[in-house]
């Protein structure tokens, strides 16, 4: 499986990764970034479903997501 990172400080809160993920593992967070945005964070209780597929990567504009397999 693989997993990815989401730079939180980076992400504008545009949530396209949460719209596109295909396994819908994505969330908004409960708490702001240092720009004031809720960024998008993978589910603690779906971290093993990730599959790497990088859709969410390829979706970011603000290129906030880093994917690893």
């Amino acid at each position: 499986m693989g997993h990815i990172v989401i730079d939180s400080n980076r992400c504008k809160g545009c949530y396209f990764c949460i719209t596109y993920c295909p396994k819908q593992i994505l969330v908004i967070s409960k708490k702001h970034n240092i720009q004031g945005y809720f960024p998008a964070e993978l589910a603690d209780d779906k971290k093993e479903q990730c599959t790497a597929c990088k859709i969410c990567a390829l979706m970011c504009p603000d290129t906030a997501i880093e994917v690893f397999k």
